[in-house]
């Protein structure tokens, strides 16, 4: 749990940025590769990544302009577009609109009240967890899978 807001800055500018590379990898035929038949797709899963953060953190009552809507667009460069603006849009939000007292303060998610800094980090870990499955998705589709906690294995080999 978060006790500053800079903690959770430093975590999200490490883990957006760990994002955002992936993101960043995907092309726009890869984004209809799926594990199996009634799975998410790649595209589906980046989407649901981008327009999580504002859909998540907006029920902190944070006003900030993010990526929303069902429809998955067809572009891999809009989606990364989509969530490098949304991220800098949170961040700049955060610093103009809370303090480190924020962090403490209960706010209802899921049907049950938690305080904000538990929030936040449901965000980040949200993130990585989809991030994992977005990587083995792009191995099947031949992309190759930037390093994020140290080289891929791609990177690795090279």
């Amino acid at each position: 749990m978060y006790h500053t807001l800079e903690e959770f800055l430093q975590d999200w500018n490490y883990e957006g940025s760990a994002t955002q590379k992936i993101l960043d990898a995907l092309t726009d035929e890869s984004l209809s590769q799926s594990v199996a038949a009634g799975h998410r797709t790649l595209g589906e899963l980046a989407w649901h990544v981008v327009t999580s953060v504002h859909q998540i953190i907006s029920q902190t009552g944070l006003q900030f302009e993010g990526a929303a809507g069902e429809a998955v667009p067809a572009s891999a460069k809009e989606m990364a577009d989509s969530y490098r603006t949304t991220s800098e849009n949170l961040v700049s939000a955060i610093k103009e609109q809370w303090n480190d007292a924020t962090l403490k303060e209960m706010k209802e998610m899921f049907g049950q009240p938690m305080p904000v800094a538990v929030i936040l980090g449901m965000t980040n870990t949200h993130q990585i967890h989809h991030r994992g499955q977005m990587t083995i998705l792009m191995r099947q589709a031949g992309l190759k899978v930037p390093g994020v906690y140290g080289p891929s294995k791609e990177e690795w080999g090279a």
